[in-house]
């Protein structure tokens, strides 16, 4: 068994950890909140034996291998770093830091003291986009990548009433870019590699985070056009086209259905079973890591995720959006 810690106490914990129940060699057995009383709720709701209200004493217990980190993205890189320091594995929420400078510094952690960082984006994991990676080469040479992640945030109706929630908070490294196009960038780099150029636009709020944003990303032969926003929905599929074909995929955040639509009309359907929730398939890959003794995924790679931050840095770079860890990081580059 691998037993587990997790690191924030919210509905993202809430639907990891019902999905890891169902995945063999899982087991939770310590619980962080800043507050004693949230530490011991959640532990009791989720049967915990063990309960925190000390990062420090959690990393260097022995009563965990491995933590899941779900907090703010601001505070993704030391926390991690802390665990991984101690010889925890770490298995953190997407985006994997706050900028790219972070990103390095966590893989060279990790690689330090020979544990296993993982970047926990479900996407690229589950069984239709892995389909539609094995299927790609089907629709010939590629040509165009068109991604879309629109979702209407909960939390905008407050914004716009005064009421600044964490999901608009510049200082928390939040945003669309940093909480929707992540999604959006990352199966990009994962199919087709760094790109060559980036060019971005987006619509700032006055709280200092971008509501909504357009990327394009140039290649050799192909581009590829990222739509991303939490101030409106969208319910059209992401779209890859090829020479002879294209494939669509229903939800790019969480693919379930995808399907080749050839040149001459015929229609190929990529759409594995999925039996599991769609986060099951980050824990049984971090698990199996684990027991094989492996430290790194083959699938949400190290260079994957620090690509994906760098394009990041740019995007954020052209349209002014600045985190409080980016202070930080001039600093490092001045000395």
């Amino acid at each position: 068994m691998v037993r587990f810690g997790v690191v924030g106490t919210n509905w993202i914990t809430e639907r990891l950890l019902e999905a890891a129940a169902q995945v063999e060699g899982f087991e939770l057995t310590a619980v962080y909140s800043r507050t004693e009383d949230k530490a011991n709720a959640f532990a009791d709701q989720y049967h915990a034996a063990l309960r925190f209200t000390s990062l420090e004493e959690m990393a260097a217990s022995d009563g965990l291998d491995a933590v899941y980190i779900a907090t703010p993205n601001t505070f993704h890189a030391e926390q991690a770093e802390l665990f991984l320091r101690n010889g925890k594995h770490v298995l953190c929420e997407k985006p994997l830091a706050a900028n790219g400078a972070e990103v390095r510094r966590m893989i060279d952690t990790a690689q330090e003291h020979g544990v296993l960082l993982m970047e926990a984006m479900k996407s690229t994991l589950v069984p239709s986009f892995k389909m539609v990676q094995s299927h790609l080469h089907k629709i010939g040479p590629v040509r165009k990548y068109v991604a879309s992640y629109c979702q209407y945030s909960s939390r905008y109706d407050k914004y716009k009433e005064g009421i600044v929630l964490n999901a608009f908070k510049p200082d928390l490294a939040n945003g669309a870019l940093m909480d929707l196009g992540v999604y959006c960038l990352y199966p990009l780099i994962t199919l087709f590699g760094e790109p060559k150029q980036v060019q971005s636009q987006a619509l700032m709020l006055e709280s200092g985070v971008d509501g909504q944003g357009s990327v394009i990303l140039n290649y050799d032969e192909m581009e590829a056009v990222v739509t991303y926003s939490k101030i409106s929905n969208s319910h059209v599929p992401s779209e890859i086209m090829g020479e002879r074909g294209s494939i669509l995929i229903d939800k790019i955040g969480s693919p379930e259905h995808a399907e080749i639509r050839y040149n001459d009309g015929t229609v190929e359907k990529l759409t594995a079973e999925q039996i599991y929730p769609s986060m099951y398939y980050e824990v049984e890959e971090f698990v199996n890591l684990i027991q094989q003794g492996k430290k790194e995924s083959d699938m949400n790679t190290y260079e994957r995720s620090y690509v994906t931050m760098q394009v990041m840095d740019q995007i954020r770079q052209q349209i002014g959006l600045v985190f409080p860890n980016d202070s930080e990081l001039r600093r490092d580059e001045q000395r």
